[in-house]
């Protein structure tokens, strides 16, 4: 994770949760782990555990309609501060469904590593995956390696989303109906109705993480076109409204560019610092559902 408390330890595998108050050390790490997974930030802010497979029956799960995403997209960003690319992140999801829990999936895997030259001030090296259910977008199994200077982390669940319990490496836990990982709710959001939202509306996301279940206000800020090295694109601005003293909190503002089509594809994720800016932006993507509408030039 990139939020996390200060520790001695070498290598762990739990944590207790999120920390916005980063380590300042030379160089300065507090920064460095922001920048190198800075498109997973947003994700964090929907974070979720998992939970475990059963047998339990229940009412049939619910359905959502998805023209955002498919099989074989793939998104390529450059995690920049100022005028350094200190790595690259990689969202991608598999050429073809993957069945858990007797349902089909979308399986997904988002990837960060520093340049060669980065690696010598901080080395990264992060891998997650979630396996999304094709008719309802929820997910059904969660994993995660996290590899970020001498700092080591793995986590694994399953999900059960008819009994509502989620056994992860942390523990069992009850969780709220179609609770998302930290990667799967980025991909209900895309598939969420953004574009009829008018500017200073906002909508809410239930998720879980640690013990307790917790309420994300999102905020639609408007329309702005955006340039990135993938392109120029027409997009919708939102913004995280993050709860001061809560569990998702931060020392400056987190901003997210989606493309104001059908795809909702994420264009760009800058979050501000007190030392400026950290901005992630997309550099190439493929398999985009239908293509991207938004696109300009």
């Amino acid at each position: 994770m990139i939020f996390r408390e200060k520790r001695n330890r070498r290598h762990e595998t739990t944590t207790n949760g999120p920390n916005d108050r980063f380590r300042m050390a030379r160089p300065n790490k507090r920064y460095l782990r922001l920048a190198t997974a800075l498109p997973l930030g947003i994700l964090l802010l929907f974070t979720a555990p998992l939970a475990g497979t059963s047998q339990v029956e229940a009412a049939p799960l619910r359905t959502m309609k998805n023209t955002a995403f498919t099989y074989g997209e793939k998104l390529t960003f450059a995690v920049r501060y100022k005028f350094v690319t200190a790595g690259y992140a990689v969202m991608s999801v598999g050429s073809k469904p993957v069945t858990v829990s007797g349902r089909k999936t979308y399986p997904v895997k988002f990837s960060v590593r520093t340049t060669s030259s980065f690696d010598k001030i901080f080395r990264v090296r992060d891998i997650y995956r979630t396996w999304i259910d094709v008719d309802g977008l929820f997910p059904w199994k969660f994993q995660q390696q996290v590899r970020e200077g001498d700092y080591k982390r793995d986590f694994s669940a399953n999900i059960d989303q008819r009994a509502h319990k989620a056994r992860t490496t942390q523990g069992t836990f009850k969780v709220p109906s179609y609770v998302q990982d930290v990667l799967s709710a980025f991909y209900y959001a895309r598939a969420y109705d953004l574009r009829s939202m008018k500017k200073g509306q906002s909508f809410t996301v239930k998720n879980f993480y640690g013990k307790k279940a917790h309420t994300l206000r999102v905020r639609m800020l408007g329309k702005q076109t955006v340039e990135t090295d993938a392109g120029t694109f027409r997009c919708l601005k939102l913004e995280p409204m993050v709860a001061k003293g809560g569990l998702f909190k931060n020392d400056g503002r987190i901003f997210l560019w989606v493309t104001d089509d059908a795809r909702k594809m994420p264009v760009k994720v800058s979050a501000s610092v007190p030392i400026g800016s950290i901005d992630s932006e997309l550099v190439k993507y493929s398999g985009v559902k239908g293509g991207v509408a938004a696109k300009i030039k």
